[in-house]
């Protein structure tokens, strides 16, 4: 396949990981006189490092990927510098990180990003043929890709609109009807898109990473020490939840664990919400897809394929305020006392107080039982 020309400036800054992006990033750093050390260390480049650090941060903190909107007017020359710096200095980062699985959870991020800002973006067709090898879109804005494509980026996806058997195929064509606004056919490209992105933005992180020598990852230790950090705080709040046995589960989760055990048909909301949560405290993938096994559209294959897809793309838990609204919540006010505290809005909440409390209770006996020691 040939990629298209690409000669606008904001589309290339809005997706700096493009091929057609390479030699405009190239002749804007001449042009500026942006090489590694300004890059890294000059005040030129100062704003584009704080974007930077903003979408780094996105990518471990947030679950909808890299905030969409810039910190200046891409329109602007300036504005398309520093969005394309910014992606290009993240990138330098989680490459010196020299740790894949940051890469690509960063790299996801980016595509989620990009995806989001896809759905409305004229440019969708030209990055649709720069990314897939037959691609069209009739008068009515009805899309439909080749097989071979398709059966690529499907496979990474949920969702029974996204099986074979469900959609409609004719002379290895696949047409993307719409679905409503959040499933329209340009959102289904977008979202089929996504996939293709965050590989080569994953891929192209991992092979500058092979290539950095021991100086620039030593220039580079304080930024990578900042999403190291990071990552390791994030990992430390799910390694507390860790070993949360039954006793400590919300009322939520022990609501959709019995009810899923007496064959009761939880609603999608419930069951990615148990998914999430399981993985939260560490259990097994085995141990999640047991508690759907009474289900009665239980499948092996699926309900494994479906917790993998939970647990791989570190999915969080709702809060409470969703919990109540698709009717996940298993109290009322004066059921729990726990529940009834005006700071408690998240079933994680729920589990840590319940094991600081238990750890409490423990303390107090473990003293008792020093200082009367025949009661034992």
């Amino acid at each position: 396949m040939t990629v298209p020309d690409l000669l606008d400036e904001v589309t290339l800054a809005r997706y700096p990981f493009l091929p057609q992006a390479r030699s405009w990033i190239a002749s804007m750093a001449a042009k500026h006189q942006i090489d590694i050390d300004e890059l890294l260390d000059g005040s030129m480049m100062d704003r584009a490092r704080i974007r930077a650090r903003s979408r780094l941060v996105d990518s471990v903190d947030s679950d909808e990927g890299v905030e969409v909107a810039s910190i200046s007017d891409i329109h602007t020359e300036e504005g398309r510098l520093l969005e394309a710096f910014s992606f290009y200095y993240a990138r330098l980062v989680v490459g010196a990180s020299e740790d894949e699985r940051l890469i690509s959870r960063w790299a996801q991020a980016e595509a989620e990003r990009a995806q989001r800002i896809l759905e409305r973006d004229p440019a969708i067709h030209v990055i649709a043929k720069t990314y897939l090898s037959e691609i069209e879109c009739d008068e009515n804005g009805i899309w439909k890709m080749g097989l071979s494509d398709f059966i690529e980026l499907c496979t990474g996806i949920t969702g029974s609109r996204w099986r074979l058997p469900n959609c409609e195929i004719s002379d290895g064509w696949v047409t993307l009807h719409d679905e409503g606004e959040k499933y329209s056919s340009r959102a289904k490209v977008a979202r089929l898109l996504r996939e293709r992105m965050k590989d080569d933005i994953r891929l192209d992180a991992i092979e500058k990473m092979e290539k950095m020598d021991e100086g620039l990852l030593i220039r580079l230790a304080e930024p990578v020490g900042m999403i190291r950090g990071l990552v390791a705080s994030k990992t430390a709040e799910t390694i507390a939840l860790i070993g949360a046995g039954e006793q400590d589960w919300p009322p939520c989760m022990r609501k959709a664990v019995a009810e899923l055990s007496e064959g009761v048909n939880v609603n999608h909301f419930g069951r990615v919400f148990l998914g999430s949560m399981s993985r939260c405290i560490g259990l097994p993938v085995e141990t999640t897809v047991d508690f759907f096994r009474n289900a009665p559209d239980f499948s092996e294959s699926t309900t494994t394929y479906q917790v993998n897809h939970l647990y791989e793309r570190e999915y969080t838990p709702s809060g409470c305020s969703k919990l109540k609204i698709n009717h996940n919540c298993a109290v009322r006010t004066g059921d729990d006392r726990l529940c009834d505290q005006p700071w408690m809005d998240h079933p994680l909440k729920y589990i840590r107080a319940k094991q600081r409390r238990r750890k409490r209770v423990e303390g107090l006996e473990s003293v008792t039982q020093e200082i009367n020691p025949g009661d034992g």
